[in-house]
């Protein structure tokens, strides 16, 4: 909105980049305020040569003299941010309005020059106004966080600021307040309403071990808690940072209508020039400048935009710029990670399958001795059921985890490898074939393979549970145009057929790594696709950045994952999915019809004004018809998908069950023609 009309915005943009959350919107709002004060000024005093001259008071010179005054105050504004734009040589819309008024001060017209500026202004800020409603509603979230902190230190609790809170502090909250910071709980139970991050009413559970952010609501029981995150580093506080990335960045759309927008100003001022050629009537050329002033067009975009980013946060999806919501509109390929994305990535040790002669404890020892310092989800659900067992893992030794493949771990003397049967069976060939036959007794289960000095030990089997709304998400996204929908992983293609299979892909690409996924999204990209990725892992990462539109579960995913996406899920509902893409394409209709609008309006204008049969004041009026019917439209945005939010849950799929049929296999291409798999 800075570029629409007035210097008085230019400086208070300035001011906004250099300040940050609410902090920053109360200061937006002083300075809109003093201003203000400084309009009404200049209005009495315009006001105030109207009156003395129709009641006759002064002589018609001394009258003029307070109108002089008022209109140069009311004009410094417009004449500021014209400067501005002729030093940038993008001259719009405030150096039409300012040198209408210019014009009219020039020709003694002190007083029509006074009311235009003092209309224009006060239209503009009750415009901007209602604008920051939206970033209001957004902002609103970093105030959630509180500005005090309850520490245990030594053993004493005390209150300190938040910025005096250092990650790895102990903080205590209460039933009923909100976390002033991301942590880990260390002692406690409760419910947390996480309503202001992911948009769901419904509270989460969580007890010793849980991660919980900051913003959120504790709302039955007092909890400990370790601070992993504080600041401007929580959950939360990087929201702040997501919206000033995505108000800052302008969509190829954007910067065609400021292009287009900028011949409106040479085309004005020769139309104007040649009304007052024909008609020697310079009141009439200073209305055609005021009416077709392109401000309608420039934020026909910007408000649209800014309304889906509101509408978007309202359900936990925070985008980054807004070319990613631009370019959700044009999806015809969706690639979906599975693990921790079409399903919860919680797994559970399910099966022990030892090689002959080995026992079960042997096998789980060896695995819990490797995978103790692993922050993968297998390693972690590994531990917890060994702790289940009683089993616990040596502390000794040197572990090195290599990506995509496992753990190399040397305990004494003794080299334990845990991961991929392909690795194991590359390190020690003379065991391919115990480990082929351990894979056909597990078939469709995840495993973790284990190797200690030369022998083979056998194999971990894990299951994860697929999200309860998977398969329905992606009949959705079929019907709102998506001819290709894969999914990608690096788990074997046995078990990656199965939950293929149950949510019903066209293709699956299994047993890849993190630069195999990167590749294959490259290579669709380059093929002329349309791609929208989902993941949440490390792995994830450049396949997230290849994508034309990357979407990280960016709650419960890697930080890496998040920082890679432009998209982020601040919850782990798949159905934001295809509401983001229902919510970009209604974004794209309500540009269109803002734009149309727009131009329609100056043309109607421009005709009434070359006739003169408008006035001045009437032409102001006129000027913010279009920016009045704009930011409606685009507010209308805002509302977009309360009824989703609230719409009744589909039922949850406790299980992956087995197969009925087989998608395509993994090494198949996506560039043919895709038809939908049944299950």
């Amino acid at each position: 909105m800075s570029s629409v009309h007035t210097g008085v915005a230019d400086i208070q943009h300035h001011d906004h980049n250099h300040e940050s959350g609410i902090a920053c919107c109360s200061h937006h709002e002083l300075q809109l305020e003093r201003w203000i004060v400084a309009y009404c000024v200049g209005g009495v005093l315009v006001m105030t040569t109207t009156a003395c001259r129709w009641l006759n008071l002064v002589e018609p010179e001394i009258a003029q003299i307070p109108a002089v005054f008022g209109s140069i105050l009311l004009g410094l504004g417009l004449f500021y941010s014209a400067g501005k734009e002729l030093m940038n040589r993008s001259v719009s819309s405030s150096t039409l309005a300012a040198i209408a008024i210019a014009a009219a001060i020039a020709t003694g017209k002190y007083e029509a020059a006074g009311y235009l500026a003092f209309i224009l202004l006060l239209f503009d800020q009750a415009l901007r106004r209602t604008a920051w409603g939206a970033r209001r509603a957004i902002e609103d979230l970093v105030g959630l966080t509180p500005d005090i902190a309850r520490v245990i230190r030594d053993g004493q609790e005390s209150e300190i600021p938040l910025d005096q809170v250092a990650t790895g502090d102990i903080v205590r909250v209460r039933a009923g307040e909100n976390l002033p910071v991301d942590g880990r709980i260390v002692s406690g139970e409760t419910s947390i309403n996480q309503a202001s991050l992911t948009g769901e009413a419904v509270p989460v559970e969580a007890a010793k071990g849980d991660d919980v952010y900051a913003g959120t609501t504790n709302l039955i029981g007092n909890i400990d808690l370790e601070v992993t995150s504080v600041g401007s580093d929580t959950t939360i506080g990087k929201v702040a940072s997501l919206i000033e990335a995505a108000e800052s960045t302008r969509t190829p759309r954007q910067l065609l209508i400021e292009q287009v927008a900028a011949y409106f100003v040479p085309v004005s001022l020769v139309t104007a020039g040649l009304v007052w050629y024909l008609t020697s009537d310079i009141d009439t050329a200073i209305v055609v400048l005021v009416v077709v002033c392109p401000s309608a067009l420039l934020i026909s975009s910007p408000t649209a935009m800014m309304a889906g980013f509101a509408a978007a946060a309202r359900l936990g999806i925070m985008i980054k710029q807004t070319n990613e919501l631009e370019s959700a509109a044009n999806i015809d390929t969706v690639v979906l990670d599975k693990t921790g994305t079409l399903t919860t990535g919680r797994f559970e040790v399910s099966r022990l399958a030892p090689s002959e002669g080995v026992s079960g404890t042997e096998l789980l020892q060896a695995a819990t001795d490797a995978e103790q310092h692993s922050n993968h989800p297998l390693a972690r659900s590994i531990l917890q059921t060994a702790e289940k067992a009683r089993v616990t893992p040596n502390p000794e030794g040197k572990h090195e985890e290599l990506h995509g493949r496992g753990v190399r771990a040397t305990i004494g003397n003794d080299v334990i490898l845990a991961g991929r049967p392909t690795w194991l069976a590359e390190e020690y060939p003379a065991c391919a074939n115990q480990i082929k036959a351990i894979e056909t007794q597990i078939e469709g289960i995840t495993a973790v393979h284990v190797m200690k000095g030369k022998q083979y030990l056998g194999a971990v089997g894990l299951e994860d549970k697929l999200r309860y709304n998977a398969k329905h998400v992606v009949e959705k996204l079929r019907v709102l145009g998506a001819n290709a929908i894969v999914m990608m992983t690096g788990d074997r293609l046995a078990v990656a057929r199965r939950v293929g299979v149950t949510v019903g892909v066209d293709q699956v690409e299994a047993e890849c790594l993190p630069e195999e996924k990167h590749d294959l999204v490259q290579n669709m990209v380059r093929s002329g696709r349309h791609v929208l990725m989902v993941g949440d892992g490390i792995n994830d990462g450049p396949s997230l950045a290849a994508a034309d539109v990357g979407i990280a579960m960016g709650l419960s995913g890697s930080d890496i994952a998040t920082n890679s996406a432009g998209i982020a899920l601040m919850n782990d509902d798949l159905s934001r999915i295809p509401f983001l893409i229902e919510l970009a394409r209604r974004s794209r209709t309500i540009i269109a019809q803002n734009i149309a609008a727009s131009i329609i309006i100056a043309i109607i204008g421009l005709a009434i004004a070359a006739t003169g049969n408008i006035n001045i004041g009437l032409a102001a009026f006129y000027h913010f018809l279009g920016d009045v019917l704009v930011i409606g439209n685009s507010f209308r945005l805002i509302r977009f998908g309360e009824e989703f939010a609230a719409s009744s849950r589909y039922a949850a799929t406790a299980s992956v069950p087995a197969p009925k049929a087989a998608p395509r296999e993994a090494s198949e291409s996506i560039a043919a023609p895709v038809a939908p798999t049944t299950a």
